[in-house]
This record gives structure tokens, C-alpha cells and sequence, in this order.
């Protein structure tokens, strides 16, 4: 369960908001709607978890996004500057 929401944080990064959003909503629903939790247990909870472990997808889609932004512009300069 877990892996599938770091996932979801990897893949719509970009929309960070909007992903963080649909975690915290879309995670307790779909478990109550599989029989995993009744409705008034742990709902919170669980969408606590969603939006935390979604988090963490989302900061590991922004770091390497940024790492690659600063690998390519370093490129960039390096091969201006050779030129």
C-alpha cells in the first residue's frame, strides 16, 4: 500500500497540490470502498498517511528534477565555455 502512494507522488509530482489532495481523499475512500476499513475507524488516520507517504513520492520527484535542471545547465555552460 505504501509503495503504491510514493508512486503516485513520483509520477504526478508536477501537480503536487493536486496529488496531495487526491492522497488525502482518494486513499481512505478507496479503502472503505474495498472493506479494508469501516467508515468511522481510523479515517484520519489513514489519510494522514496517504498525504505523509505521498510526500515523500513528491519531494523525491522535485529532487531529481532539480538535480537533473542543475546537471544539464552545468552541461550547458561547460560546453559553452569550451567553444
Amino acid at each position: 500500500m505504501i509503495p503504491t502512494l510514493i508512486l503516485f507522488g513520483l509520477v504526478f509530482g508536477c501537480w503536487w497540490r493536486l496529488s496531495l489532495v487526491v492522497a488525502a481523499v482518494g486513499w481512505p475512500a478507496m479503502l472503505v470502498a474495498g472493506s479494508v476499513m469501516e467508515l468511522e475507524v481510523g479515517l484520519v488516520g489513514a489519510a494522514g498517511l496517504a498525504v505523509l507517504n505521498t510526500g515523500v513520492g513528491v519531494l523525491v520527484h522535485h529532487a531529481v528534477r532539480r538535480a537533473f535542471r542543475t546537471m544539464r545547465t552545468r552541461h550547458r555552460a561547460d560546453a559553452s565555455a569550451s567553444t
